[in-house]
Order: C-alpha cells, then sequence, then structure tokens
C-alpha cells in the first residue's frame, strides 16, 4: 500500500488558535440571546464541543432546532468573531505541521486541507500563515455538499487530485467526526491526533487505525503504512 493524499484538518490538528473557536461559538450564541450562565448555553457548549469539527452552520441549525434565520445570523457572528482572532496574530501552525506538508508533497503524497469553516475564513486563516499555496488542494463542506462527519470533503479531494482508489488515502484530524468521516471514506489510515478539541477517550471511542501526540507524527506512521494497524471501530 502507498499513501498517495493525505487529508488534514485544519483547527486543531495542523492549526492552533488558542481556544478561539469555542470563543467564538460563545460570542455567537450571546448574539441571539444565550449568555453564560444560561442553561440553554451551558447544553449549547456541551453540543459544540461535542460536534468540533463538523460544518459550523449545520451545528448553528441544530442548536437554534431548525431555525434556519437564527443560524444564519449566529453563523455569520461566528465567522466575524473568528476572523477578529486572526487580525490579533492568535493563529499559528501546530509544530512541525508547515514541515509535515511540505515533506509529504516532496515525498509524492498529495495533501489536502479540510475544514469546518467557509470558505472565506478558511482563506482568511490561510492568509494569516502565508499558508495560500502550501497544499494541494483546501475543502470547506460548500465544497464538498456536506461537512464531517459525512465523508464528502475526502472523497471530493480523491476525485479532484486524481488519487486512484481511496486505499491510498491517510486522514488525521483531533475529532471524533474527522475519524467518522476518514473511515466513511474507506481511508487505509485514519490517525487522531491530540493537539485539539477532543481527548483520547473521545478519540478511542470513534473508529480510528491510530492515535498519535501530533501531526508532527504522522509522516513516520505513514512510512510503516505497508502494514497499517487495523482499524479500530467501537460496538455499537
Amino acid at each position: 500500500m502507498s499513501i498517495r493524499l493525505a487529508c488534514l484538518d485544519m483547527a486543531g490538528t495542523t492549526v492552533s488558535d488558542g481556544g478561539a473557536v469555542e470563543q467564538a461559538f460563545s460570542l455567537a450564541m450571546a448574539s441571539e440571546g444565550v449568555h453564560p450562565g444560561d442553561d440553554r448555553h451551558e447544553r449549547a457548549l456541551g453540543l459544540i464541543r461535542a460536534t468540533m469539527g463538523q460544518s459550523k452552520i449545520v451545528v448553528f441549525t441544530a442548536l437554534f432546532d431548525g431555525d434556519s434565520h437564527a443560524a444564519m445570523r449566529a453563523n455569520r457572528t461566528f465567522e466575524d468573531a473568528y476572523r477578529s482572532t486572526l487580525q490579533a496574530g492568535k493563529i499559528t501552525p501546530i509544530p512541525g505541521a508547515e514541515e509535515v506538508i511540505r515533506g509529504l508533497r516532496h515525498g509524492g503524497c498529495k495533501v489536502c486541507l479540510t475544514t469546518g469553516f467557509a470558505p472565506g475564513t478558511r482563506d482568511a486563516v490561510l492568509a494569516a500563515l502565508g499558508w495560500e499555496t502550501l497544499a494541494d488542494l483546501v475543502l470547506s463542506p460548500a465544497d464538498a455538499g456536506r461537512g464531517r462527519p459525512y465523508p464528502d470533503m475526502i472523497l471530493t479531494a480523491v476525485l479532484r487530485l486524481e488519487i486512484d482508489s481511496v486505499a491510498d488515502v491517510a486522514v488525521a484530524g483531533d475529532t471524533a467526526s474527522d475519524m467518522l468521516a476518514g473511515h466513511r471514506a474507506g481511508a487505509s489510515v485514519v490517525a487522531a491526533v491530540l493537539t485539539g478539541a477532543h481527548d483520547r477517550p473521545t478519540l478511542e471511542a470513534a473508529p480510528h487505525t491510530h492515535i498519535i501526540d501530533s501531526v508532527a507524527d504522522l509522516p513516520p506512521l505513514l512510512a510503516d503504512s505497508q502494514s497499517p494497524r487495523r482499524m479500530q471501530v467501537p460496538d455499537t
């Protein structure tokens, strides 16, 4: 087996934002009258943490019980708040991430960066890091149909980058949604990283092949992918 495509999540996996996602969510909820200390805020925060990695507009739609207008307003507030984090210079690469991406591409493995952010916010993050041309492809849910935990972004990358088989794909991310998306896509390597939103027990409860400390540990894992670990799929 040869890995020809690595689909890497952004926030929490290749990019560190110091908790800006959760802060932006809180501001977005407050804009719709849901404030810290309110029972609804605590329930919303629990859902936000559980659904990290998923399409933000989908999460807001669930939080507001299908009210698409409230969800769209909250999503705009979220995007604006997150962009203010960019302007404050709080966005940084996960240590080793840029070197990993460059190394994979140099070795003949294509790289797609994936995110739950809207394209505008995604591109602002890339611009803040100087990563506009770092990867072969960058995808948001709007580019693929559905966001995580669905496999659409991974499969879109396979098609656009002309990868012959999903068996040639590796996926790395910091959330259970990343793991489920990689599993559903049929990727041979589905690696959870411990630098982001979800802790080890949460990631262990999701389908995965590996759990690693950081994306910096991914290249040795892929170099040894001639004999990958069996997919760990929790009992349901």
